[in-house]
């Protein structure tokens, strides 16, 4: 029997009964923590592909690797962001899921260096596109009360698969090599049966589409306000409405502050190991420092997001760059190991720590119709800076003294970062 206007699709359900809000964040996080996991691998795994077999990368090569992965990431994340206010997020946050599985089984698998470079773009293409997506409706599922801590709580999951990807990779690569730390994450092609049975469509976009009957169904079945969009209010949410008057200058900034974001993140998780294995720490220490990394930036995303509750974003944003530009010039110092790990603790705090309070930032100041191409050009534009964080990478770690200049290199972009946002806007539309 087909359907009627107001039977629950296909495209759009579950929307029988009541449901918990509650899946809709816990389907994000285990999603986002894969996500995370295959950011972290990369460089989890460099130093033990960095002279040894089956590739026998050099420095340079490394760095290139990572930042052609990471343009594949910048590819997806313009493509989602322009297609999630289209086609809708949940087609779009499966398929970002589907992707990067089949793309890190393929990473295991490669028999040589460019079939291991082609499945690292093909999976960043997925990944790219999942972090907006996930947000805008982690974002649109959560009451205004309390939103930036769901939201805070949602984006642990990244950090929290790099510390997986570090922990893994510490124990693993001396014994096992590469390919079992990419190949357990091809796992998560069992979530997308999982998601199309379980994820729902937010309410807003099937309002905006005229779909009312739809978003009515999903808004009593997960107990949500009536959608702030109605039909014909919003006409697609492109580049053109971010960069339209009013906004414009404050698109810019967000984009700069992004860029600053992520390429001291990128850079850093891309070469720390490598660099602490090169100052005189074994494989497995070196990894567990991004291990510690990854720990500072789940701790600082939880504690942002709390306190963004109350004073919005933008000042946690700030803090966040400046304690991580000064973590960093306090490592250039050189100092001794416990200090050290308390100093790397702090940098993933307020490094990407930031980035996640950032993504928070932005999913507030675009409406509703904008805010999926808003997260997904802010981190588009912004991943430039993470395909050029590893290559600025490789040239300070080449350097005489590699963790000195390490430190000193990052800490400046973080503190461009700061810079810029201080001159953001404090409050945007938020509906």
């Amino acid at each position: 029997m087909a359907l009627s206007r107001t039977s629950p699709s296909a495209a759009t359900a579950p929307t029988g009964g009541r449901r918990s809000r509650a899946v809709v964040f816990l389907l994000c996080w285990l999603c986002l923590a894969a996500d995370g996991y295959d950011l972290m691998v990369y460089g989890a795994t460099l130093p033990g592909l960095i002279g040894q077999e089956p590739f026998h990368l050099t420095p340079g090569t490394g760095g290139r690797i990572a930042s052609l992965a990471l343009l594949g990431m910048l590819v997806g994340s313009l493509v989602a962001g322009m297609m999630t206010d289209r086609l809708g997020r949940r087609k779009i946050f499966i398929t970002g899921v589907a992707v990067f599985s089949l793309g890190m089984g393929l990473t295991a698998l490669a028999p040589n260096l460019e079939l291991f470079v082609a499945a690292r773009i093909f999976t960043c293409l997925g990944v790219g596109g999942l972090l907006p997506t996930a947000v805008a409706l982690a974002s649109e599922f959560s009451p205004a009360a309390g939103r930036s801590r769901r939201l805070g709580i949602v984006l642990t999951g990244p950090p929290t698969g790099m510390v997986l990807a570090s922990l893994l990779a510490s124990q693993w690569m001396d014994s096992f090599g590469f390919r079992p730390v990419y190949g357990v994450a091809a796992v998560m092609v069992i979530m997308v049966p999982v998601l199309v049975v379980l994820l729902p469509e937010s309410p807003s976009f099937l309002a905006a589409r005229g779909r009312v009957a739809e978003a009515e169904q999903v808004r009593q079945a997960y107990q949500l306000p009536a959608p702030a969009a109605q039909p014909g209010a919003a006409q697609g949410g492109g580049v053109a409405v971010l960069l339209a008057r009013g906004q414009r200058s404050s698109t810019l900034l967000i984009w700069a502050a992004t860029f600053f974001s992520l390429l001291t993140v990128f850079g850093i998780t891309t070469w720390l190991p490598q660099v602490m294995n090169s100052s005189g720490y074994g494989l497995g220490s070196a990894i567990l420092f991004l291990l510690v990394y990854c720990l500072g930036a789940a701790v600082g995303t939880v504690l942002a997001a709390t306190i963004a509750d109350r004073v919005g974003p933008k000042p946690l944003v700030l803090v966040g760059f400046v304690v991580a530009a000064s973590a960093l010039l306090a490592i250039s110092t050189r100092p001794s190991t416990p200090v050290l790990v308390v100093l790397v603790l702090l940098a993933g705090f307020g490094g990407l720590g930031t980035q996640n309070v950032l993504n928070d930032f932005v999913a507030r100041h675009y409406p509703t119709e904008a805010r999926a191409s808003g997260l997904g050009w802010a981190l588009g534009i912004g991943r430039i800076g993470a395909i050029v964080g590893p290559t600025y990478g490789a040239w300070v770690v080449s350097q005489s003294q590699p963790l000195v200049a390490t430190a000193v290199g990052f800490a400046a972009t973080a503190l461009a970062g700061g810079v810029v946002t201080a001159l953001l806007p404090s409050r945007g539309a938020t509906r």
